[in-house]
């Protein structure tokens, strides 16, 4: 059973990213803070659940969170800053958007820089131990997903509706025989070296 609450804080948010090992898209991360009665038996960390049940829970946690709030950090900025940097912007910034500031922080992982001098936590595996962190994971997840379909659409060719912009064989074929696009992370690598592109 995942916890409710970390701390003896009121206002105990929890955060999370998803699309951290992509070679496409944002790095996206939200932020929620549940209510104290909050109950949910589905909710666990996104990866553990469905994309069905994913996109059940997220107007679930949106109508029932006391305050939530999510941010997509681009390619380019990716590019710039690199993606665990990026990663914890996105964090930032997502708690910058709530309308509800939390008076403590819970993050999945093991990496955040201080923000607002608002104490806080790091927990290893933390979308599979506390709600607001799974829910957290929950939005950051299907808030991606939605803009990686989207895109989708822009260039059909890499399958981004189903690899979500992740390595896979299939989406590595598609840079092999198409090259990149303005959605790629350019400091990643891209391919494999033995199919190495000149970019």
């Amino acid at each position: 059973m995942l916890k409710l609450k970390h701390s003896k804080y009121k206002l105990e948010c929890g955060t999370d990213e998803a699309g951290r090992g992509c070679l496409a898209g944002p790095v996206t991360a939200a932020a929620v803070i549940l209510k104290p009665n909050f109950k949910n038996l589905i909710l666990n960390d996104s990866k553990q659940i469905s994309e069905k049940k994913r996109d059940k829970l997220r107007p679930i946690i949106e109508a029932e969170a006391f305050s939530f709030g999510f941010c997509h950090i681009y390619e380019d900025e990716i590019d710039k800053i690199n993606i665990l940097n990026a990663s914890i912007l996105a964090m930032h910034k997502s708690i910058d958007v709530m309308p509800i500031a939390p008076d403590f922080i819970i993050v999945d992982g093991n990496k955040f820089k201080p923000y607002n001098d608002i104490p806080f936590e790091t927990i290893i595996k933390g979308d599979g131990k506390y709600l607001s962190i799974a829910a957290a994971s929950v939005l950051a997840k299907t808030y991606r997903d939605e803009y990686m379909n989207k895109i989708h659409e822009e260039f059909p060719m890499y399958n981004w509706k189903q690899n979500k912009g992740y390595p896979t064989k299939q989406h590595r074929e598609a840079i092999r025989k198409y090259g990149v696009t303005k959605y790629h992370r350019k400091s990643f690598r891209l391919l494999p070296e033995q199919l190495k592109l000149k970019l």
